[in-house]
């Protein structure tokens, strides 16, 4: 598997569309993480974003052949987790958004945060709870394009392009969710250990996957 680590998204997909099926294995590898946060961000437990991702997984192996590369293979797979996540929840709300001016070549907020203190990291990693409660209080609108576009790294093309909403209300978005956030986390936590997916979890969901699809038969 490890030969096949140097290929691209639509190379590893190309070649199993060919027949080479085990290396969706890789495609799980990739994205967990990504689909990890998302669901978290729709304040799923670990055992509920755990069964979205594997729908997600499924979902995307068997409509693999529609990928069209239009987007990036990570913007197409999340964006069946967010409609994973919408079926799921029953209710979807983009109402009372109001554009505010954003600079459109400011940086992601944890951009410019440079930490190479270890205790600074291990205190981070113990209170990580606390910065995924307080994301958890900010509403939902604002709380998936800030998951979207701070900690799983989309640029504002790719989150308009998986939530289907404009690029000006993206940014507005983020505005509005950097504002409600950034008293508490911008001086203490780094983006990356906001919903951390675990990576003792990573071979439980490419077991699960692979042998789903097994069964399948596909």
């Amino acid at each position: 598997m490890k030969a096949f680590e140097q290929y691209s998204d639509l190379e590893i997909v190309q070649k199993i569309l060919q027949g080479e099926t085990e290396l969706f294995e890789m495609i799980i590898r990739r994205n967990n993480s990504f689909l990890y946060k998302v669901g978290r961000s729709y304040n799923y437990n670990h055992e509920d974003t755990q069964d979205l991702m594997q729908d997600t997984y499924i979902n995307a192996f068997t409509h693999l052949s529609g990928f069209e590369s239009r987007s990036s293979f990570k913007t197409w797979i999340i964006k069946i987790m967010l409609n994973n996540c919408f079926r799921k929840q029953q209710k979807w709300s983009f109402k009372h958004i109001r554009a505010t001016e954003m600079n459109d070549e400011s940086l992601p907020m944890f951009s410019g945060q440079q930490d190479t203190d270890t205790n600074k990291t291990v205190m981070n990693k113990e209170l990580s709870f606390v910065i995924e409660h307080a994301l958890q209080q900010v509403p939902e609108d604002y709380r998936i394009v800030f998951t979207l576009r701070e900690v799983n790294g989309l640029n504002v093309a790719e989150t308009s392009d998986a939530l289907n909403i404009s690029e000006s209300n993206v940014k507005a978005r983020l505005n509005r969710a950097k504002s409600m956030l950034r008293k508490e986390v911008e001086k203490t936590y780094s983006a990356e250990e906001i919903f951390e997916f675990n990576l003792v979890y990573c071979d439980a969901m490419v077991e699960r996957v692979m042998q789903k699809l097994t069964n399948r038969s596909l």
